[in-house]
């Protein structure tokens, strides 16, 4: 199997993968490719937060020009994997000099699949691209094609609860990557001050109560041939059993009121509201309630501001953390590198990370209590 991700998160989802049961793990650039059973897969959807697609690749061969990709494709029996009057949706990713276009690769691959139904049937599967019964995957490097089988179906960052959202939200698969690499895990007090749709908030929340992330959602595999559905319901309920009431304390903020609502909506959905603390609060006249804590940040990167006004508002961020955060540890991801030179404050981490397309940094501050060396960081 490949388990596609995030940029930035390859070692995240390789611990995640270990913890199921995978064997074979190997990291990928943006995945991670690994072996597993039935139940290995039925899991990787079930419960991997930095995981976006669970692919299993099940044929390849080479092919020099367009045609020969065709009768390469039909020499898969489909009947076997589909039935005609099933729906088909098939994503391409090309990285050749032969096959230059992807929409064009998956195109002919439709063709050959759907005049093999029609030659053998006389009917031919329909083309459902946002809910389809079996969604294929093809992978062209140079002239090595991959086909593969999507048992995710939507991307697994569609956790079903995010339906409402602001304007620029981040990836529920980004947040959670983000709160893993934070290294929260319930013990401290999370604060996510600018909260936007409330994305960090809940990922931290079902992460402390070890809900499942795709509890509420269903997947691609659940209508393949040979789906399991005793298995299926075994996992799940294992799921649900593994569970953990979470007591510590996450506080979710934002200035604008429209926002909190939106982002407590999201959590009912979720189901984790009520471990979640609302407030419609100004960050920039807020003060640390505890000694210790984390806070994450996904700040305006400034497409819609000016330089000055970007500036001055992360010097601001700065020097809130500095006088009224004291002894907490602050996360700021941002696309805007001139930006984050101006918090004022010495990154004591940094990781690359895309939000989108966006090429981001995640950076760590480490905020002291007194002079640097006269108390110890959170």
């Amino acid at each position: 199997m490949v388990a596609k991700t995030q940029f930035g998160l390859e070692e995240l989802l390789a611990a995640e993968l270990k913890s199921i049961g995978a064997t074979d793990i190997e990291l990928l650039t943006r995945a991670v490719k690994y072996r597993g059973d039935m139940a290995v897969l039925y899991k990787s959807n079930l419960l991997l937060r930095t995981a976006l697609k669970v692919l299993v690749p099940f044929t390849s061969f080479y092919a020099h020009h367009e045609n020969q990709l065709y009768k390469r494709v039909q020499q898969t029996d489909w009947s076997q994997l589909m039935s005609p009057n099933q729906t088909l949706a098939i994503d391409a990713t090309t990285n050749s000099e032969i096959f230059h276009h992807s929409k064009f690769t998956a195109l002919k691959t439709k063709d050959a699949i759907v005049d093999q139904f029609r030659g053998r049937f006389g009917i031919r599967p329909s083309i459902d691209t946002e809910n389809p019964d079996l969604r294929l995957n093809v992978h062209i490097h140079d002239k090595l094609v991959t086909l593969s089988l999507d048992s995710s179906g939507n991307t697994l960052d569609r956790r079903a609860y995010r339906l409402n959202r602001t304007e620029a939200p981040i990836n529920e698969v980004l947040a959670a990557g983000i709160v893993m690499l934070a290294g929260w895990q319930g013990d401290t007090t999370l604060l996510d001050p600018m909260c936007g749709s409330g994305t960090f908030s809940i990922e931290a929340a079902m992460l402390a109560a070890n809900i499942a992330p795709g509890k509420r959602r269903s997947f691609g595999f659940e209508r393949w041939p040979n789906f399991d559905g005793e298995l299926w319901s075994k996992i799940k309920a294992e799921a649900v059993q593994a569970e953990r009431k979470f007591t510590g304390r996450i506080l979710c903020s934002d200035l604008d009121p429209t926002a909190v609502n939106i982002a407590e909506q999201n959590a009912r959905r979720a189901g984790v509201e009520r471990m979640i603390d609302f407030r419609t609060d100004d960050f920039f006249e807020a003060k640390a309630l505890e000694e210790t804590g984390t806070l994450l940040f996904n700040p305006p990167y400034g497409e819609r501001l000016q330089e000055d006004d970007i500036v001055a508002f992360y010097k601001e961020i700065g020097n809130q953390l500095k006088h009224q955060f004291p002894g907490h540890t602050a996360w700021i991801i941002s696309a805007n590198a001139e930006a984050l030179k101006h918090v004022g404050l010495r990154p004591t981490r940094k990781i690359k990370l895309f939000n989108g397309s966006l090429e981001c940094r995640l950076q760590k501050f480490e905020l002291f209590a007194g002079k640097k060396g006269e108390a110890k960081p959170s």
